[in-house]
């Protein structure tokens, strides 16, 4: 694979990703302009990663058993059409309905970072998937940045035909430059679904980085679910379009994949996602103390993802190697149980600031970087009697 068709599936999977998260730092703008509270507002983003999950468990193992180039465009039409029912919305329900629909719709990234680990040479695969998720990841933060400013300035729904238009031209990209890709495995749909049961039960490693995934990406919606309500009070009194550059600050922290892809083609990969968690739980500790002090939360801001995005990199690059022609599959469990917690952490994170405010935000995200935590020692004794 060239470099340049792996820097444009990065672009591609940060591009498609995005899609999840602009609704993030325009929420309290959104809220105003359906007259929510906070709480009802904050369901859009539950409502987006609930979607996003559901669309993982249904169509991504597709990839194992159809062309991944025809999947992607398909995909991508559609997520332009749901995208346009988020810009065009009239109520909150209705907001709601096309959210859960842009989840759903917008899980190209999850395809193409299998497609990588598949094209890729051996002993390269680490690089390729950090590399990939690099580019998911910078999607992921720099979207904030992007929404807040647009969303800002010119109002949330502009920001969404802009997103719908993105969708439209990747479509047309990646149907000219990806390279037909055919499946691996012969499966009816219903056995490919089955089968993911099949390879949780089988496989105690992809039950571990599933856990730890769902429990460190729960922690990060938390915290940047509650953060524009937290920042428009004081001490800061920032506008969404300040907020929104706090992605800026989280991208140097993602920047780090795919370094940390490539230690883990060369280290012991269990000890290296140890010491991520750890980064996690230090993230939360610097919120609660001192989130009150810039400095502060800016340091936590890079180590929290600095340690969830290395963390799934990490986990991505072990499951590959567990069984190459199930790729997408195991991609799937991992990525649904990641999204599901992400989905419970929008909640939390928005119902924590509604009742308790920032100190329960803090203690709600680092309660479950500490699960999080607990079933990698867990685990941890596992692999040494073993």
């Amino acid at each position: 694979m060239s470099k340049g068709l792996l820097t444009l599936m990065a672009v591609a999977a940060g591009m498609a990703v995005a899609n999840l998260y602009y609704n993030q730092p325009l929420l309290a703008d959104i809220g105003r302009s359906f007259g929510a509270p906070p709480d009802e507002a904050g369901m859009i983003s539950t409502c987006t990663q609930i979607g996003y999950a559901l669309g993982m468990f249904l169509f991504v193992p597709l990839g194992d058993i159809k062309e991944r180039r025809s999947l992607i465009s398909v995909l991508l039409a559609l997520v332009c059409l749901s995208l346009i029912g988020v810009a065009a919305a009239q109520n909150l329900t209705w907001m709601y309905v096309a959210s859960f629909a842009v989840g759903m719709t917008t899980i190209v990234p999850q395809i193409l970072v299998p497609m990588a680990a598949t094209l890729s040479d051996p002993g390269e695969q680490g690089k390729a998937v950090g590399t990939v998720m690099s580019g998911l990841l910078l999607g992921i933060l720099l979207t904030r940045t992007v929404s807040g400013l647009i969303g800002g300035t010119w109002g949330w729904r502009v920001m969404y035909w802009i997103a719908a238009g993105a969708m439209l031209v990747l479509l047309a990209v990646l149907r000219i430059k990806l390279p037909p890709n055919r499946p691996e495995a012969a499966l009816s749909y219903g056995r490919l679904l089955s089968s993911m049961g099949r390879l949780v039960l089988k496989h105690a490693t992809l039950r571990e980085s599933a856990l730890i995934g769902g429990a460190n990406f729960a922690a990060f919606s938390i915290f940047w679910t509650a953060l524009s309500f937290y920042v428009e009070g004081a001490p800061y009194h920032y506008s969404s379009r300040i907020a929104g550059l706090f992605g800026l600050i989280g991208a140097a922290g993602a920047l780090g994949a795919p370094l940390v892809g490539r230690l883990a083609d060369r280290f012991r990969i269990s000890r290296l996602i140890g010491a991520l968690i750890v980064l996690n739980l230090l993230s939360y500790l610097l919120f609660g103390a001192l989130g009150g002090y810039l400095a502060a939360l800016i340091a936590g801001v890079v180590l929290l993802d600095l340690g969830v995005q290395g963390a799934q990199v990490a986990n991505q690059t072990r499951i590959y190697a567990l069984d190459p022609p199930a790729r997408s599959r195991l991609n799937t469990v991992q990525m649904v149980t990641t999204f599901l917690g992400g989905a419970l952490g929008s909640w939390l994170g928005s119902y924590a600031w509604h009742l308790w405010g920032w100190r329960g935000v803090c203690l709600a995200g680092g309660g479950s970087v500490l699960f999080g935590f607990a079933v990698w020692l867990a685990h941890r004794g596992r692999r040494a009697a073993g």
